[in-house]
Parts: structure tokens; sequence; C-alpha cells
């Protein structure tokens, strides 16, 4: 039987997508990469960071006030391009450390990672914290080893060092031709090509450089290409001498490219390049595609759902207030699992258990904004949310109702009480705080110690407090003080035997000095510990409960 035209439509559009994000530690240059796979799409015409000038443009994917002034990325981007008959939708995640919960949010979103890697300082403890993150969702990796252009490490060094510190084999794709200002370019393994290396005036191009065909790097066609002053001469033997022996290396010691290895995650392709200048990125931009995988089945309270499935669905994994200063709306990031979006289309919220019709669906590209009439597997709609129905974690589909494996709200490691400079802003600030933590800058909690004028708020690294005190500001105009409190865990405490009332054991924990009885958003128990010691002690103590290291998830009875 001849499959229907939806289907084959929706088998098409599936296997030209490609959805991924971009994980660094910071200042490794991942905006800068960002912005220029964004020149080859199209998307843009003039990278806004190639020099850092007070009057050249802010990078396109840095749009909130907050990351400008202070040039790092803090909240998660999408970005969607088309290239080579591929749709791509490039996540552009938070490089600093204090971030990471975003980012593990965002990979919810991705189907593939791209690890992006200083040449000269090799893998960070960023790079090794985000990394642990992509294991846990099981996303295969793509690494780049970038600002080759640069003093840098020895490659086989840097190689042995992914091996090491993040435990994952690697196959180098590319292999680069000398490094620093010997830098001359990046030999293609498995073509047997040579990309060779032209200055920063290139660095705004979307063009391809084409290819030399050495076939073996020991051919003296590269020589010949480079065409080095007499003076040069012995240099470049030299070093094209040390190339040879370090690919004849990788051949005998290496790992063969293995495409079944790369999508479970066992093995990392790498490519060499320099992201500032343009090169090395189309190269490897080419590769990834074919690489990469299409949007795969993922997991539900109902098993294992196809994104072949002629059903639609998918799963809200990030909610982003004030995108439009001069609207205060709130858009939530939805990631197509199964099936085809039509705008205006009805669907069942899985947590609520209701009918939501669907009518303001966006695609975004950083701040701007684009009506969709459609969507696909793998593809990011953002959906102007009036009603604030919508949460990390939840579920859209038809037919029967399901839920996606949702996304943890993990515990808080930095605690603050607030006061108001001004008290009669209480009601702007309560409207505030609601809003961000609903997009997971920060958790709220309320303690019956101090009432509920007094909020305790909870973030996993410090600056987002710095973050939260810049919007409430701007976006709300309220000015409010932090004062930090001495507590560093939070634990959800639950019955170890499910549906066992817990209120006395959690009434005792009122009387010790060291812990805080708060509830969340949910009205859920939680403990705040002030050390190791005091959470490890409560374990023991009271084998009855379970302490949880983030929230459990809420089932149809709250908002």
């Amino acid at each position: 039987m001849d499959a229907s035209p939806l289907t084959k439509k929706l088998e098409k559009e599936v296997k030209r997508r490609r959805t991924f994000a971009i994980i660094s530690h910071p200042d490794a240059g991942k905006t800068t990469l960002t912005e220029k796979l964004l020149l080859y799409g199209g998307a843009i015409h003039l990278a806004g960071a190639v020099k850092a000038k007070s009057n050249q443009r802010k990078t396109t994917s840095d749009w909130m006030e907050i990351e400008k002034q202070r040039g790092i990325s803090i909240s998660t981007t999408v970005l969607r391009f088309e290239y080579s008959d591929y749709q791509i939708n490039l996540l552009d995640t938070p490089g600093h450390k204090d971030f990471s919960e975003d980012t593990y949010r965002t990979l919810v979103a991705a189907d593939a990672a791209v690890m992006l890697i200083d040449a000269a300082k090799g893998v960070e403890p960023q790079t090794l914290k985000l990394f642990e993150v992509c294991r846990m969702r099981g996303l295969p990796i793509f690494t780049f080893i970038n600002k080759m252009d640069r003093p840098a490490r020895d490659p086989l060094e840097l190689i042995d060092e992914l091996e090491k510190v993040l435990g994952i084999r690697s196959s180098p794709i590319s292999w680069p031709i000398g490094m620093g200002d010997r830098f001359k370019g990046v030999y293609d393994r498995r073509k047997e090509e040579v990309l060779l290396f032209e200055a920063e005036d290139k660095a705004h191009a979307s063009k391809q450089i084409p290819a030399l065909k050495v076939g073996n790097i020991a051919s003296a066609d590269l020589i010949a290409a480079l065409n080095p002053p007499d003076e040069k001469r012995q240099e470049l033997q030299e070093l094209q001498e040390e190339v040879r022996s370090q690919v004849e290396l990788l051949e005998i010691a290496g790992d063969p490219y293995d495409a079944e290895r790369v999508l479970k995650g066992e093995l990392t392709p790498v490519f060499f390049g320099s992201a500032m200048n343009n090169f090395g990125v189309q190269h490897f931009l080419d590769n990834f595609l074919t690489m990469a995988p299409a949007p795969t089945g993922r997991l539900s309270n109902e098993g294992l759902v196809d994104p072949l499935n002629s059903d639609f669905s998918g799963v809200f994994f990030k909610i982003q207030a004030n995108i439009d200063p001069q609207h205060r709306d709130r858009v939530a990031f939805f990631r197509v699992c199964s099936g085809k979006f039509t705008r205006g289309m009805d669907a069942k919220h899985g947590r609520l258990q209701q009918n939501f019709k669907l009518n303001k669906a966006f695609h975004f590209f950083a701040q701007e904004r684009n009506l969709i009439e459609e969507a696909w597997p793998g593809d990011i709609v953002g959906f102007l949310d009036t009603t604030g129905d919508f949460r990390i974690g939840d579920t859209l589909c038809e037919g029967k109702i399901f839920e996606y494996e949702g996304v943890p709200r993990f515990s808080p490691e930095n605690f603050a009480g607030v006061s108001l400079a001004d008290p009669l802003k209480r009601k702007q600030l309560k409207k505030g705080l609601d809003q961000l933590s609903e997009e997971g800058v920060v958790q709220v909690f309320k303690s019956s110690t101090r009432g509920d004028a007094q909020p305790i708020l909870g973030v996993v690294g410090a600056l987002q407090f710095d973050v939260l005190q810049h919007r409430i500001k701007t976006e709300y105009s309220v000015e409010m003080k932090l004062e930090r409190m001495g507590y560093s865990r939070a634990r959800w405490a639950v019955p170890a035997e499910p549906g066992k009332d817990i209120s006395k054991e959690i009434s005792e924990f009122q009387s010790y000095a060291d812990c805080l009885v708060a509830e969340d958003r949910d009205s859920l128990p939680v403990i705040l510990f002030k050390s190791d010691w005091s959470m490890n002690w409560a374990v023991g103590k009271y084998p009855q409960l379970k302490f949880l290291p983030s929230a459990p998830p809420v089932r149809a009875r709250t908002k």
C-alpha cells in the first residue's frame, strides 16, 4: 500500500532537519562560530563579532541588554536558517557555568551538540560540565577545535586530552597544518584534500575556499601551492614532514570514523579551524550535516514516540518573557517531536488535560519573529503564551494524551532573601518573580518563618542573581536588594513509601538550626541545608523520607 501524501512529506521534511546546540567554555569563540554558520546560511551578511569596536554591531544572537553590556551569552537563542537543502535549527547556549541549567534545558530540544574547544586551553572546566550534560542526554557530540591561527597546544595532545578528561574517543576528520603564525590550513583525511588558510580580510566572506587535491599529505603539491620564498621553503618542508608523521600516527593508533559509534555518543568527529577568520567553518558545516542525525524518537510515559508518527506532538523547553520590551510578551519555545504542526490547529495539554487552539506561532531569529503556518519534527516554534499555561517540560499532542519525559528543575546552590527599596512595589515584584521563575531564571520558595512577603530565591549559579536584579529593574521597574543566605543545597522531601503522610517528619526540621523548611511554587516541601554534612545527617536520620536533588514532576493538578 502506498504511503499517504502526509507520510511522504513528513519523511522528506524530517530527513532534511538538523537541530543542534553549540556548547563551550566562555571565550572559546562560540558566538563567533554561530555567526559564521549564519553567514553561510545567508541569514546575516556581516558577522557582528569580528572586531570588538564600540561602533560595530553586537552579535546577532546576543539580544538581551545585559548580554550586550557584558559580552556574554546568558540565555539560549534559537536561530533558524536553510543551507544546501537542509533546514537548520541552531541553539546558541549560554557559555558561563552559572547558566548550565539553561543549557541542560536547551539540550532537551537538540538532536546533537557541537563542542567548541580553544586550541590554546584545551578542555576547560565548563566544557567538562556541559559535556556531562550532553552525556546525560545521550547526544552525539561533534568537536570543533578553534583558534588554530593563534598560539596553540600540540593537536595530538589536544586529542589525547579529549579522551583522558572527557572519556570519549575521537576521530579527526581534518588535521591542522601548523599552528599560530605557522598555520597554513587543514588536511581533510577522508578526501585527501588541503584547505589553505587565508588571512583575516576574508573573514566576512560566505563563499567556500577552494580545496587543493593533494592525495597523500607527503605530496609536493602543497609546497607548490603555497609558493613560499626560497628562505621559507625549508621551514615548510619540515612542517609538511611533521604533519605527515602525525597523520601516519593517527592512521595506526587513532579511531576510524564510525557513524554508528558517533550516533551512540561513543566517538566524536574532530575538526580544526579558526572561527574568527572564517576558516574551516564551512568544511565543518558540510561534514556535520551529513554526519549528524535527523530528528529521532523520544521517550514518553507511553513509550517511544516516532517523529514519523502522523499525530502532532512536542515539548516546551524554554520560556522567555519580554523579548519585545514594548509589548511585555511571554513566549514559550516548543520543540516539535512528531507529526505536522499547522497554525490554528487544536492540541491537548498533557499536564492540564485541556485543549488549546494554537494560533500565535512564530519562528525566531534572536529577537526577530515571523508568523509561521506549519512546522515539522525538529523545528523550534515559539508560542505567544498570554495565559501563562505553558511550563518548561509540558507536552502538547494530538490523539491520545501523553507526556514526554520532563525537564528537571535542579537544586539551587545559592540562596538569597529579598528586600524592597519601595514597599509599594511588592505587587510588581511578585509578578516579576513569578514570571522569571516560570522561565527558569530563578526558583522561588516560601517559608512559614518568613511569610509570603519575604520569599527566598534560589539559583544554580551566583551570576544568575545579577541577571535577576537587572531584569527585575529594567522589565518591571523594581529596585530590589538581595541578602545572601547561608544555605547551599535544596532537597525535595517525598515519602519513601508513595502516598504516606510525612507532615510530622517535615515539621521536625523546623527545630534544626542548619535547616530551613520551605515550599516551592507547587507547594511541595523543600528542605534547605547549609552543608553537605547536615544533608547527609538528615538522610541517615530519616530513612522514611527520600531527599530528591530535582523537583518531582507535577501531574495535572496545578497550573
